[in-house]
């Protein structure tokens, strides 16, 4: 498979794996940025941080992560993600579910005006 990087406002990630069962991203936050607040329908995601230092918003309760650490985002929590550090936050995502299509993001908040 053909991996390349997909660049959004907050930073970038590429497909490492594309299943019928599962698909990886590994994701990189640039400083200072966070993804929407958003719930999925049909799928569950594992983040587990390589590099860098998160704050996981998971059903409004605040996670201070750091490389070594993992969440578990069950399917219809309300979550996200921000970069609490001066370097770029690299972490690998780990969904589960039925279904993985990028039309299964339900955005709540959004900083760049994506709702």
């Amino acid at each position: 498979m053909d991996t390349h990087e997909e660049h959004r406002p907050w930073g970038h990630y590429e497909v490492l794996s594309d299943g019928p069962d599962h698909k990886v991203k590994r994701m990189t936050v640039y400083p200072g940025q966070r993804l929407s607040l958003q719930r999925h329908k049909y799928r569950a995601e594992h983040w587990f941080i390589v590099k860098g230092r998160a704050v996981v918003t998971l059903n409004g309760t605040d996670l201070s992560l750091e490389s070594g650490e993992a969440v578990d985002i069950p399917a219809g929590s309300a979550h996200r993600v921000m970069n609490a550090g001066a370097e770029n936050l690299v972490f690998v995502e780990v969904q589960t579910g039925e279904y993985f299509g990028e039309d299964d993001i339900e955005r709540l908040e959004d900083d760049y005006g994506r709702l």
